[in-house]
């Protein structure tokens, strides 16, 4: 029998490692199996290319990625978009609000003016007038009309005014009225005249010769009503007395107030 002789086998440096069940490479070895070919190979990771390797490792971060994505993106969002959708609400509710009304006026124009003075209160207070009067053209003659009485009886003048306005609501008549009253101190209220009124007398005097005028303001629900009655003596340079000439202007406010609430729309 001839004996061959045995050589030993020399490791060559490119030689694997020994059969571990881990290896120095970082690979997991559930990927390395995936990529062996050999069922006793166990940490020939240089027969994996490298992009492969890195595929592998990549892998589950890809698939994780790629289901969040799938869970953000699916049908569970569009509940949400539809909880967002507005609900028409508002609409429903606006349209079924009651219409918003405006109460009505209780006069919806002036009356007229000349005629709501008796002709026996003209004669008294403007002695050689006209009964008749005199109507001041207005710009609206339906919501303003005023009416003028002036006369000269021998050296003794006397002027009367009486003016009806009409203003769109009690709102807004009181503010006229209050606002009419601001610059006239030292009168005072009338009671029984509408629902408001008030009464000042002024003296004035203008070289040597003195006037005095009275003046009363109304307010009845959305009109007002302003009497001017004035008075001088051209001979005496005097004025007539305050209360002449307040109880003239009370006079002539009351009847036309009377004649306001006469005509009451």
């Amino acid at each position: 029998m001839v004996v061959l002789p045995v050589t030993p086998h020399l490791r060559s440096e490119f030689a694997l490692p020994p059969h571990r069940e881990a290896c120095e490479t970082g690979v997991p070895s559930a990927v390395r199996a995936l990529f062996r070919t050999d069922p006793h190979e166990k940490c020939d990771v240089r027969s994996i290319p490298l992009p492969i390797a890195l595929t592998a490792r990549l892998s589950p971060v890809v698939v994780l990625a790629a289901a969040g994505w799938a869970l953000s993106s699916g049908p569970s969002s569009e509940p949400e978009a539809a909880e967002k959708k507005p609900t028409g609400a508002t609409g429903s509710q606006s349209a079924s609000a009651p219409p918003t009304t405006t109460a009505p006026k209780t006069y919806t124009a002036a009356p007229a003016p000349c005629d709501s003075i008796a002709e026996k209160t003209v004669k008294s207070l403007v002695p050689k007038a006209k009964a008749a009067g005199k109507e001041i053209r207005s710009t609206d003659s339906e919501l303003r009309r005023t009416c003028s009485w002036n006369a000269l009886d021998g050296y003794e003048y006397r002027w009367l005014d009486v003016s009806f306005e009409v203003l769109p609501s009690d709102d807004a008549a009181e503010e006229s009225y209050r606002g009419r009253l601001k610059d006239r101190s030292g009168g005072g209220e009338v009671p029984g005249l509408g629902d408001a009124g008030y009464s000042v007398v002024d003296l004035t005097t203008e070289d040597e010769q003195q006037t005095r005028e009275g003046v009363v303001v109304a307010r009845a629900s959305n009109a007002l009503v302003v009497v001017t009655y004035n008075g001088s003596d051209f001979e005496s340079k005097k004025a007539p007395s305050t209360d002449e000439i307040n109880k003239g202007a009370i006079k002539a406010a009351k009847e036309a107030v009377a004649a306001l609430l006469d005509g009451r729309a």
